[in-house]
């Protein structure tokens, strides 16, 4: 039986997770779950809030060889980088699977629900997106999730086999892109030095190097494009948004058909198929959990630990790990996070970390208000038109930033949740899903 029970959680925070659950009908585990995965992703977003885009992936852009800033990027990689994503994708997909049983056994449309839901999640991610912070991934779980829903009635066995054919055109898409985009620099480089020999280009070939230049300011931004980005987000909220809004179009629109659509949308197939086997809800056994956390960790770990050695043999060139050097952790981290939720699970079966879990479970009732706030908070403290550390924090002290607003949130979601019944995004949320006022404090 669960280790961390209803009634616990209800003495230290009180919440529900969409109309009509109520609280003894929460599962614990995916409460538990869902907080360590949008706490798990401040650790790799902390590098987005904290300084340029491309030193996210490339530690050599900012802090060099220095062995805290070497050593911080690998810790990550291998433990952090798309690992709690790929959970938080999986939770995502279970969503739709248990709020899904719960409506149609009460006779509620859950079609319309699960698509004003997803609306309405789509509106506060534009505004999250444009307005606050370039990285928002709330956009892409909204269309996704639209999308998945159709499969919501598959088996479990169907669910992971497309989710296995999805999976793989990321890559497909990410090397032919890489294969274009290193053919059209050798082009480009070559023209290039054809007109600095005094050679007339056609229209053709100098389109060829405007072309390449501004994959190259994107791919591989020179000292220019790097401190125009540092200005910008250095600078007021006028120079921020500037910056931001075109960034974060093409972001969507490139993003979504090409990269994220079959990424996220598998790992959401997968959450609902172990949703649907009772994995996700802690039904299994205590040894199934620890066989998926050694499987996960035994052939997880090695993959994402030689991505990380493999991209800093390659200098973290951007062409080579667009073509090739991503599919070891884009492979690992699925098996990594796979391992993570078996720690996970096994923890909530055994009953360790008892009071520990009650805190991650009072996150994960309003994950959505966490969220955002690491985006509101991190903005606020790096950006310009805040205290103005964008650019000067590296990259070792930069975690320890994460770490205090991880254990502030353990802190604030349970005394938060003693008092009203949802995050306020959540209250938000739900009020226009049902299009109607939630009732916000508890006994009301």
């Amino acid at each position: 039986m669960y280790a961390v029970t209803d009634a616990e959680i209800d003495a230290t925070a009180s919440g529900v997770v969409a109309e009509p659950v109520s609280n003894s009908e929460r599962l614990i585990s995916l409460d538990v779950l869902r907080g360590v995965a949008v706490l798990g992703i401040l650790v790799m977003n902390i590098y987005a809030f904290a300084m340029p885009f491309i030193a996210y992936s490339n530690p050599l852009a900012m802090g060099g060889l220095e062995p805290s800033n070497i050593g911080t990027w690998f810790f990550t990689h291998i433990l952090f980088d798309q690992k709690f994503m790929s959970i938080f994708s999986m939770l995502f997909g279970a969503g739709i699977i248990l709020m899904g049983e719960r409506a149609e056994a009460k006779g509620v449309d859950f079609a319309r629900i699960s698509f004003r839901r997803q609306f309405w999640l789509l509106v506060l991610a534009l505004i999250h997106a444009y307005l606050i912070w370039f990285g928002d991934i709330l956009f892409f779980y909204a269309v996704v999730g639209m999308i998945v829903y159709v499969f919501r009635k598959k088996s479990p066995t169907t669910l992971i086999i497309v989710a296995c054919l999805l999976l793989p055109v990321t890559l497909l898409f990410s090397f032919a892109g890489g294969t274009y985009m290193q053919d059209l620099k050798v082009r480009a480089e070559a023209l290039a030095m054809q007109q600095a020999a005094g050679e007339a280009l056609s229209e053709e070939d100098q389109a060829t190097i405007d072309e390449w230049a501004e994959e190259r300011s994107f791919l591989v931004p020179g000292p220019e494009e790097f401190d125009k980005e540092l200005n910008a987000y250095s600078g007021g909220y006028v120079d921020n948004l500037r910056h931001r809004v075109p960034f974060v179009w093409s972001f969507q629109v490139q993003g979504l058909p090409f990269f994220i659509l079959w990424r996220v949308g598998g790992m959401m197939l997968i959450g609902m198929a172990l949703m649907k086997l009772g994995i996700l809800s802690a039904q299994e056994s205590v040894r199934l959990y620890r066989n998926l956390m050694i499987a996960g960790y035994a052939v997880g770990l090695p993959l994402t630990t030689f991505s990380a050695v493999n991209a800093y043999w390659h200098a973290f060139e951007p062409l080579y790990m667009l073509r090739v050097g991503m599919i070891p952790n884009y492979v690992g981290s699925i098996f990594v996070a796979l391992g993570h939720i078996g720690l996970v699970m096994l923890i909530v079966r055994t009953g360790a970390l008892r009071s520990l879990m009650v805190r991650f479970a009072a996150v994960g009732r309003m994950a959505l208000t966490n969220y955002l706030m690491h985006s509101i908070v991190m903005t606020t403290i790096f950006y310009g038109y805040g205290f103005g550390l964008y650019g000067t924090v590296p990259r070792f002290w930069q975690l320890w930033f994460a770490v205090g607003l991880v254990a502030f949130q353990l802190a604030l979601s349970p005394w938060w949740l003693m008092r009203y019944r949802f995050g306020p995004v959540e209250w938000l949320w739900r009020s226009l899903t049902y299009g109607q006022r939630q009732a916000m404090r508890r006994g009301q």
